[in-house]
């Protein structure tokens, strides 16, 4: 059977903090204006996508990893363990922080952890982010957290559009007002709100908070993760690779003209986050619009690009 790439339909999820961004930038049909995020290749229990074309077209990717694993090299995990979004911050997300595999595991019933990534597509000027504390101990961040010292407690750093930002469970941090992100990360739906701004809801609630579990997972004293930003220009692309972690590996290509690629052994995750191109697969030749998400299964082998577009490609 000749392979193909696999173009999904996002599931949205509607937040208390979003917007538009994602129908004004990538032409989506959102359910509203308060639209927060597009769970764009998922799997997860909560919102998997499905397949728009082809001979798996309606299949959702929780069914394809289950009936199909020869698309992703017969794996032996028991779920896809990939997760990518596009998250459009119109307000302040809460402050939060994700456990490990192994305290999901115990405490969520079988969940995976979250350990996650972020690049920012756009963002107003002077954005920033919350992205660790300034604790030292656990005591402290215990004390911070009861006195509600949110101003000394958490650290806050500016950001810019290309920025990336690799997020290990353990760490606090929330997005800012203002922020568009890609977003690649474990396939859990695991979050431990810390704090959220004594927002309510349209009732008049405000949103639970998990302070004991929250504080019991974090990382003490914070700890930037991440690595070596590496990146290698070919003719007609810009290949950046973000991190290579346990979890995932994730890279930008920015493609100017015709570019040659390879899957080698492995199933790749891509989204169109700039531009529009057409990808050659043999006699094939498929279309890269902006907003577009595909999985390259596992054999795809030789491919190329054309075109001008930036792409975010992970692996786990």
């Amino acid at each position: 059977m000749e392979l193909q790439p696999l173009f999904f339909t996002p599931v949205f999820k509607e937040r208390i903090w979003g917007g538009t961004a994602l129908q004004r930038e990538f032409q989506y049909d959102i359910p509203s204006e308060r639209t927060g995020e597009c769970w764009a290749i998922s799997a997860h229990p909560n919102g998997s996508s499905r397949v728009a074309n082809g001979i798996y077209a309606g299949k959702t990717l929780a069914q394809l990893w289950d009936e199909n694993p020869e698309l992703f090299g017969n794996p032996v995990h028991p779920v896809f363990p990939l997760l990518t979004k596009i998250l459009d911050a119109n307000m302040d997300l809460s402050v939060q922080v994700h456990p490990d595999d192994v305290y999901a595991n115990v405490h969520e019933n079988g969940e995976l952890g979250k350990t996650e990534c972020w690049y920012i597509i756009d963002c107003k000027e002077n954005a920033e982010m919350i992205f660790g504390h300034h604790a030292q101990t656990k005591e402290e961040l215990a004390a911070a957290i009861d006195h509600g010292d949110w101003d000394g407690l958490l650290r806050r750093v500016p950001i810019k559009p290309g920025d990336f930002f690799y997020v290990p469970s353990g760490t606090i941090h929330a997005l800012c007002e203002g922020t568009l992100v890609l977003e690649t990360q474990q396939s859990s739906d695991t979050t431990y709100r810390v704090y959220d701004y004594d927002r309510t809801d349209t009732d008049g609630n405000k949103r639970e908070l998990h302070l004991d579990k929250a504080i019991e997972v974090t990382t003490v004293p914070h700890r930037a993760e991440g690595g070596q930003v590496f990146v290698e220009t070919r003719e007609a692309v810009v290949v950046t690779a973000f991190v290579q972690s346990d979890f995932f590996s994730v890279y930008k290509w920015e493609v100017s003209g015709r570019a040659g690629f390879s899957c080698k052994d492995r199933y790749l995750l891509a989204s169109v986050i700039q531009g529009e191109g057409n990808m050659t697969y043999g006699d094939e030749v498929y279309v890269l619009q902006k907003g577009a998400h595909f999985l390259l299964p596992v054999g795809f082998r030789d491919f190329e690009i054309e075109g001008r577009c930036e792409i975010i490609v992970s692996h786990p």
